[in-house]
């Protein structure tokens, strides 16, 4: 018997990259899986290959569009209310200098965040409903200092809001036995960095990034899923309010 068999993981982000990854862990143990993200094709991709290992659902929707959140919070109240595990994966990176932000850039980073924080209460609902459950939210390591290479405020201050979303909602939902933990990336091999460099730069673009984490390499889909997986199940049964750092030991110090 699986780790997560009989239940059902609400995957925000889920059709690409970590998201994906845990999405498919999950069903590999037993689960099913909502996949939640803005491109069709890509929700259609991942809800096909997640259907030969079990169960799976997909929702499109922009999560920058406050009407598209709306629509999505309906759907997941009224047809997966027995959800009990919940990925907040959803995001994007574009560096950019502090001056140059404008106001729809500063946005796009915190609808985002924004998103996560309504999307997790719908969710949460079903879970108080159901007698406990957990939450996962990708932070990131840039939420915990800042890279002069990668300038990223807009980007980090809506990823300081997901590491404290995560410690606020351990301490007001412990009592309903829902754990809510975070795992915060260093670089990792996603689509999240196709939004600045071509596609045909990505690799050589991406294995640059290799030496900066001390164990000299940027990280995979599976490394973050793994984390995530741990903290979704019953092996992590004491653990809530965590920032779980997953990034190369970036944050233990400097070589």
């Amino acid at each position: 018997m699986g780790a997560f068999e009989g239940r059902k993981l609400i995957a925000v982000g889920g059709s690409g990259g970590m998201g994906r990854q845990s999405a498919e862990d999950v069903l590999a143990a037993g689960g099913s899986a909502v996949i939640i993200g803005r491109d069709q094709a890509r929700v259609n991709d991942t809800v096909d290959a997640l259907s030969r290992t079990g169960k799976a659902w997909g929702i499109s929707a922009d999560l920058a569009d406050r009407d598209d959140v709306r629509r999505v919070q309906e759907t997941l109240a009224v047809e997966h209310a027995d959800a009990t595990l919940l990925v907040n994966s959803a995001g994007f990176f574009i560096p950019k200098p502090f001056l140059d932000y404008q106001g729809d850039d500063y946005d796009a980073y915190l609808e985002l965040a924004r998103s996560a924080f309504f999307l997790t209460q719908t969710v949460t609902r079903g879970m108080i409903a159901a007698g406990g459950g957990a939450i996962v939210n990708i932070g990131s390591m840039w939420a915990h200092q800042a890279i002069a290479a990668t300038p990223a405020t807009g980007y980090s201050m809506g990823k300081a809001a997901l590491h404290a979303l995560t410690r606020n909602l351990a301490m007001e939902l412990a009592e309903h036995k829902i754990r809510v933990n975070a795992v915060a990336p260093a670089v990792v091999a996603t689509p999240l960095y196709e939004g600045f460099v071509p596609k045909d730069q990505l690799d050589a673009t991406l294995a640059s990034f290799n030496s900066f984490h001390p164990l000299g390499r940027v990280g995979t889909p599976q490394d973050i899923a793994s984390a995530v997986t741990y903290l979704l199940s019953d092996d992590a049964s004491w653990v809530t309010g965590t920032i779980l750092n997953v990034d190369g030991g970036v944050m233990a110090g400097r070589n």
